[in-house]
Formats: structure tokens, C-alpha cells, sequence
């Protein structure tokens, strides 16, 4: 009886040693696995550009060094432009933001989403680069990482800018396809 039941339990280890580990972190761009320092998996934080209206859903996200944020996009046609605090609506003029690109969607979910991987835990502003509608002016900008001990630099003042400035811009400099993968979960009921 004991030699089976050692049998069981081998088995039973190796069983779970040949198992991937629950929330082993969600690939990003060019296959990399997103990691953290101190070993704790990775978390995808899911944003989604217009969830009932002109917004991103959530517009403000907290995340750490190695989680990957995913925006999903809705009808009808949005975008995701790393912006600067001090200049909304504008894409930063150092070249090293991020684009999307456009993504039309007409119905349901667009089949691509795009993802950034966070490198550091400084602010990341964002904005909607549609202009028709002017969608950033509207209200549709967000925040990875905002420092919330500033009394200035808050989410609600990046939008009360956005909505003074004129029309948005497009990014010119980056290549939007970088960063933008086959809907991993296009049926997510958004």
C-alpha cells in the first residue's frame, strides 16, 4: 500500500511540476514575457477606448515595472498617443512615445489591440489622436502611473488642457504598428 501511494504522490509532482504557473505573465510585443524584479508575475491592466462614449475605461491605471497594458478599441474609429503632461493632445516631440495607429472598428471589438509594456514608474499620459470629433478635447485621455502626491499634474487637470487646446495631432514619427497584436480575448464583451 505505501509503494502506491508513493507512486501517487511522484506522480502527482511531476504532473505539477509540467504545469505552467497560474498568471504566468501575458506576452508582449516580439514575444517577450513580461517580468518583475522580485518574481512576481506580470499583470496585463486592461484599458478600453470608447466604453460608452469618448473615454477610456479606466482612464487612470496603476501598474508596476514588467505589467503590460492592453488598450482594446470600439467602435468607431480611436487611437492610444503617449503624450506629456504639458503639451495634451500632442504626441511627444522626442520620438520615443508610442502610437496605435488608427484602429476602425465597426462593430464589436477591433481585431488588433495594442500593448506597451511599463518600464519605469513615471507618469504616462495618453490621448485619443482623432480628430474628428476631436475625442482628445472630449475628454479622452488618461494616465498610466500618476504621481498622486502632486496637487498639479492630476488626470483632471491633463483633461481640463486637453479641452483648451485646438485639435489634437497625429503622430508622425513612430511606427504604429509596433506594439499592436491580434485581439487576444475578441469576444470580451466590452
Amino acid at each position: 500500500m505505501f509503494a502506491k501511494t508513493a507512486s501517487i504522490v511522484t506522480l502527482l509532482a511531476a504532473v505539477a511540476s509540467a504545469m505552467p504557473a497560474a498568471n504566468a505573465g501575458t506576452a508582449t510585443t516580439g514575444g517577450k514575457l513580461a517580468s518583475r524584479t522580485n518574481g512576481d508575475p506580470a499583470i496585463t491592466h486592461t484599458v478600453v477606448a470608447g466604453l460608452g462614449g469618448l473615454h477610456f475605461d479606466p482612464d487612470n491605471v496603476v501598474a508596476e515595472i514588467g505589467d503590460v497594458i492592453e488598450w482594446h478599441f470600439l467602435p468607431a474609429n480611436h487611437s492610444v498617443a503617449q503624450s506629456s503632461f504639458g503639451a495634451p493632445c500632442k504626441p511627444l516631440n522626442t520620438g520615443n512615445g508610442f502610437f496605435s495607429g488608427f484602429q476602425p472598428t465597426p462593430s464589436g471589438q477591433a481585431p488588433d489591440v495594442f500593448q506597451i509594456t511599463i518600464e519605469d514608474t513615471n507618469p504616462i499620459w495618453y490621448y485619443c489622436a482623432q480628430t474628428k470629433g476631436d475625442h482628445c478635447q472630449a475628454g479622452m485621455a488618461g494616465v498610466i502611473n500618476q504621481n498622486f502626491n502632486s496637487a498639479t499634474n492630476t488626470l483632471a487637470a491633463y483633461k481640463a488642457a486637453a479641452a483648451l487646446t485646438g485639435t489634437s495631432e497625429i503622430p508622425a514619427w513612430v511606427n504604429p504598428l509596433e506594439g499592436v497584436i491580434a485581439n487576444p480575448n475578441p469576444l470580451g464583451g466590452f
